[in-house]
């Protein structure tokens, strides 16, 4: 142990207490005011280095690698510690290392089609077996929703795509639907199935659009939903609602402008978009760098703030915005036990290199909605003023209803003075 990380550790633990064996067998305890309790022992002199430069990437490399380890707790109570302090103190190495992040931001989000096809890759084309093994049987991999919070997974999975196409007001059948990046097909079946949508869903990975084709034929869909593989910049035709789930977190900061101005282009003069993507409650920031470099390259959570001034630009309207707090992290927790449940079977398919890295981003996506302030939003877009009724209930009615629901009319069409009409653009 360096006399520097020891600092480090003094005056990062200001919440609860954390216990370190370091590389040299010296063992010291960091305290601060009544919280979490967890102990960790790290196995080489390198990581203690590291850990002073660069703590943000170095921790997760270090678990992967088995030279850092929880002492008498698990990986989750040793994150609950040390992410509740990086909210509540300073590390002069990470500090450094976040305003460099956040210098670099409109690089390492710079996602072109080219790259943006390398970034799904990474990800969405491991093997499909491993989503089968923590997901739900519908192969929804975005945040659940738990109206009661005692639902199971496939229950909240399945509330979920009811109260999103609830807001995408579906009043009538054989609408003209795209979702943009359509994952395994569930959300695209669901709304041809069970609303009567004529569905179009685009996605970049290869392994989904095979599992998506394969579902749509298999349960007689084949007709009303196509999947192509995508990039939304290069849609060209017009859809009476678009759906995002999931997806706008792919984007990159530098391309939120032109990712609405192409949904304002596509999106017919009294269509609806639903939006729905992870957010964060601090303001614009940067992705963690081990996040960045193992899990979602080209990734990042926007603020609202971000998101609604890139919609200001574009011309559209939020026609309705809703927070998601702590849904998500239910959601993970369900994933987190179904993976653990099957460990053995993803170091089968994988290695135990792998099952530890996926484990940490398990547990450190479950917690940065926990302490963290990430978030849930859903943002209802609309190109027109009136596009939608005056207040929320035609919302509510279809979801209790479970599919569309009677709707008031819709708020009469208007000239707002001093403001270009664009209901007939």
């Amino acid at each position: 142990m360096t006399p520097v990380i020891d600092r480090i550790f003094r005056s990062f633990i200001t919440e609860g207490r954390l216990d370190v064996v370091f590389s040299d067998g010296s063992r010291r305890t960091y305290v601060g005011t009544p919280g979490p309790v967890a102990a960790m022992r790290v196995l080489a002199p390198s990581v203690e280095r590291r850990l002073i430069a660069n703590p943000g990437l170095a921790f997760g490399e270090a678990y992967m690698d088995g030279l850092v380890e929880p002492v008498g707790c698990t990986l989750y109570d040793l994150l609950d510690l040390l992410m509740t302090n990086s909210m509540r103190a300073g590390h002069i190495g990470e500090a450094v290392a976040a305003v460099i992040r956040y210098g670099k931001r409109t690089w390492t989000q710079f996602n072109p089609a080219s790259r943006s096809r390398r970034n799904v890759a990474h990800h969405y084309d491991l093997n499909g077996a491993l989503y089968d093994l923590f997901l739900d049987s519908d192969r929804q991999y975005s945040c659940a929703y738990f109206p009661r919070g005692d639902e199971t997974l496939e229950e909240a999975q399945v509330a979920k795509k009811r109260h999103i196409a609830a807001k995408l007001r579906l009043d009538r059948p054989d609408l003209e639907v795209l979702d943009i990046g359509s994952g395994w097909g569930g959300m695209a079946l669901t709304l041809a199935r069970d609303y009567g949508a004529r569905v179009t869903g685009i996605t970049l990975s290869e392994e989904q659009l095979a599992v998506s084709r394969r579902r749509a034929v298999e349960e007689g869909l084949a007709d009303r939903v196509r999947f192509e593989l995508v990039d939304y910049r290069d849609v060209t035709r017009r859809f009476d609602r678009i759906v995002s789930v999931g997806m706008f977190e792919h984007v990159g900061v530098g391309h939120y402008r032109q990712f609405f101005e192409k949904v304002r282009a596509i999106l017919a003069p009294d269509g609806v978009m639903l939006l729905h993507s992870i957010g964060r409650n601090d303001g614009p920031g940067s992705t963690n760098p081990w996040i960045d470099r193992y899990i979602f390259p080209g990734g990042y959570s926007p603020a609202l703030s971000e998101t609604f001034a890139a919609i200001e630009k574009a011309g559209l309207w939020v026609t309705d915005c809703e927070i998601l707090r702590l849904h998500y992290a239910q959601t993970i927790a369900h994933w987190r036990q179904r993976f653990a449940a099957n460990r053995d079977r993803v170091a089968a398919l994988y290695d135990e290199r792998f099952c530890r890295m996926f484990e940490f981003y398990l547990a450190g996506a479950e917690l940065s909605f926990r302490v963290q302030g990430h978030l849930n939003f859903q943002l209802q877009i609309t190109r027109s003023i009136d596009a939608v009724p005056l207040t929320r209930d035609y919302m509510v009615e279809a979801e209790r209803a479970g599919g569309p629901a009677a709707e008031p009319a819709a708020a009469p069409r208007r000239r707002v003075r001093g403001r270009k009409d664009r209901t007939a653009e």
